[in-house]
């Protein structure tokens, strides 16, 4: 058992259903053993996969106690069907935990527009119920990949008046990663008593400056879900904005943490970059060509090329809609300049780089010298793998 993979008050599980081709584990279950506070944020694609929908409702009213995963099908574009199935899916397990169904949150991943196998799931839930453990957080971080080749879970602790409160994250997404929302699946567990109002308001900022700015190919998927769920069993209360401030910077770490996993794990990639922006006019303007840049897949071919291609980057940024002077852009590859005043700065300073490029990870920054705005992004090269690994993914 490894009690650095636990969360006090919570037990996972995760098993082999039959749902993805291969027998692999597919099917993952999260039960806090009382009643939960939980938040959560949502795809804003207009396509939306049913359980989507159905967990977005539930939760609306701040309370739950299960979240039951099934990777291998998205459960999406499946019409009237896709949505019984979506309620059959949290009725099963609710049946199995002897919860109201309400208490039940639903996520799917997997190829968009095939039926869910939904007998498949019902028959599993007994096993997969009888199998929740402390230490079964490994196993469903299994249970919820796709074209991941490692499970994604982390640990954090933090002190409040004395007191340890834990903050566990489990994660799935290796590809259609865009933030537009909060990307992929992601799943929070805390043992702090914190009110759902809270929760909601202290998880949606930790979004937007980790999960929100991560891209690997520019997709958002219709099935993006981040939910957390605070059971209060360590008797940690997180309701003053001193105690907020604590724990929000624990869940910032984490969830920051969780984001560099999850482009390190990318479909196909080698390099991992960190696109920063500065001396943008504002804030906003900076987070525009962060994100230009980031996005664009000259740039990421250049990176997987290790090719010192500056130019590439400049154009991303002016395409932006950003007011800014090209005459006074400065870019530079970790420590090393490539361009001051909107000019290169020669062979040796491109020899350089192209060594900095080599590395598995490395920091692009652009500073525009226009203003305080500043902003990051992490992105990740665009390499022949991906194409493959996408191209065959239903195969």
């Amino acid at each position: 058992m490894d009690t650095a993979l636990q969360c006090p008050g919570f037990h996972a599980a995760g098993m082999a259903a039959g749902i993805k081709k291969k027998h692999a584990l597919d099917l993952g279950l999260i039960y806090s053993l009382v009643p939960a506070t939980v938040a959560g944020m949502f795809t804003r694609n207009r396509v939306t996969a049913a359980p989507v929908t159905l967990t977005k409702a539930r939760v609306a009213a701040g309370a739950g106690q299960a979240i039951v995963v099934n990777a291998g099908n998205a459960n999406c574009c499946t019409g009237g069907q896709g949505d019984a199935d979506a309620a059959a899916m949290a009725a099963a397990a609710a049946d199995g935990l002897r919860l109201d169904d309400e208490a039940v949150m639903v996520a799917s991943t997997g190829v968009i527009g095939a039926p869910l196998p939904i007998e498949k799931v019902r028959d599993a839930m007994p096993a997969l119920v009888r199998e929740l453990g402390p230490d079964g957080f490994n196993n469903f971080a299994q249970a919820i990949m796709t074209t991941d080749k490692v499970p994604k879970l982390m640990v954090r602790q933090g002190m409040l008046d004395g007191r340890p409160f834990t903050v566990l994250a489990t994660a799935k997404g290796a590809g259609m990663i865009r933030p537009d929302m909060a990307t992929m699946l992601c799943f929070v567990c805390t043992d702090a008593a914190v009110p759902a109002d809270g929760l909601q308001t202290m998880l949606r900022p930790a979004v937007e400056r980790s999960l929100n700015r991560i891209t690997i190919d520019g997709d958002t998927s219709t099935n993006d879900t981040v939910l957390i769920m605070a059971n209060g069993v360590s008797g940690v209360e997180v309701r003053t904005v001193e105690q907020q401030a604590v724990f929000q910077a624990v869940l910032n770490e984490l969830l920051m943490d969780m984001a560099r996993l999850l482009v390190k794990d990318g479909e196909g990639v080698n390099k991992v970059v960190a696109i920063r922006v500065q001396g943008a006019p504002s804030a906003e303007d900076a987070m525009r060509i962060a994100d230009t840049v980031a996005h664009s897949p000259l740039v990421k071919t250049a990176f997987f090329g290790e090719d010192a291609n500056w130019g590439r980057i400049v154009a991303a940024a002016g395409r932006a809609g950003v007011d800014f002077d090209p005459r006074r852009v400065a870019i530079f590859f970790d420590g090393v300049q490539m361009v001051k005043d909107g000019a290169g700065c020669g062979q040796a300073a491109e020899d350089q780089v192209t060594a900095v490029m080599q590395q598995p990870e490395f920091t692009v920054t652009i500073d525009l010298q226009q203003g305080a705005g500043q902003a990051a992004m992490l992105t990740c090269d665009l390499s022949i793998d991906y194409i493959k690994i996408n191209a065959d993914y239903r195969s």
